[in-house]
């Protein structure tokens, strides 16, 4: 039993959205699917960290759930990206899995999940803005944000389990942070974060892996790892 992660599959079986006009995104379900049935067993879980579905609907995104659902994963935890326009409330969206039979897709938003002994928190997260800069409604957003989070590490901490963070924006980018989101992470003592959003060479090269004040930080956008889900344990 493992448990796998990667960021942003872009799927699009229901819309008319390619990715393969973008460098470096060709074939990439293709990619995706190879990597997943060489690597994840039917009793692993893998979380699926945003920008799963380029569908404006649940309905659109249909196609695409149900090709998630039939990989090999006893579950997928998937949390909203900023293209999950499909993205409903909590009680919608269990409604709209259960009525598909999409069984092994979970939703984390506001609670965490138990592998072993770690607890699975996350939450979208925000653009990085300096202190100052933000305008009303992405400071509005960012506290949101970090409220999510903080809600799921607690949920996790209550449950006796080790939280490990999973969000779909970096917080931090290049020389630019999200303060609110760094201090849930440095107020539980996260030391690990994973996380997506960042696509291209160019753009990689500004993003953050490693230790940085205390917390290892992970990129696992979909291009960034060559569609291979990424194992952590």
């Amino acid at each position: 039993m493992s448990l796998f992660v990667i960021g942003d599959t872009h799927l699009s079986f229901g819309v008319q959205k390619p990715m393969d006009i973008f460098a470096g995104w060709e074939n990439h379900t293709e990619l995706l699917k190879k990597a997943w049935l060489e690597r994840v067993q039917p009793e692993d879980t893998v979380v699926l960290a945003g920008d799963i579905s380029w569908g404006m609907t649940l309905d659109e995104a249909l196609p695409d759930f149900q090709w998630l659902n039939d990989l090999p994963g006893k579950e997928k935890i998937i949390l909203k990206g900023n293209h999950d326009y499909w993205w409903v409330t909590m009680k919608k969206m269990q409604a709209f899995f259960d009525a598909h039979q999409l069984q092994t897709l979970r939703i984390l938003h506001n609670n965490c999940y138990a592998y072993e002994n770690i607890g699975i928190c996350g939450t979208r997260g925000w653009v990085n803005m300096e202190p100052g800069e933000e305008t009303p409604d992405d400071a509005k957003i960012s506290a949101r944000e970090a409220q999510r989070l903080d809600v799921s590490v607690t949920a996790a901490e209550q449950q006796g389990l080790r939280p490990a963070v999973f969000l779909h924006y970096p917080p931090l980018y290049g020389a630019s942070c999200n303060y609110p989101m760094l201090d849930v992470l440095w107020k539980h003592q996260i030391t690990d974060c994973w996380y997506g959003h960042v696509h291209g060479k160019s753009q990689h090269k500004c993003a953050v892996n490693g230790v940085r004040s205390g917390v290892n930080y992970h990129l696992i956008s979909g291009d960034y790892v060559q569609f291979i889900p990424q194992k952590i344990v």
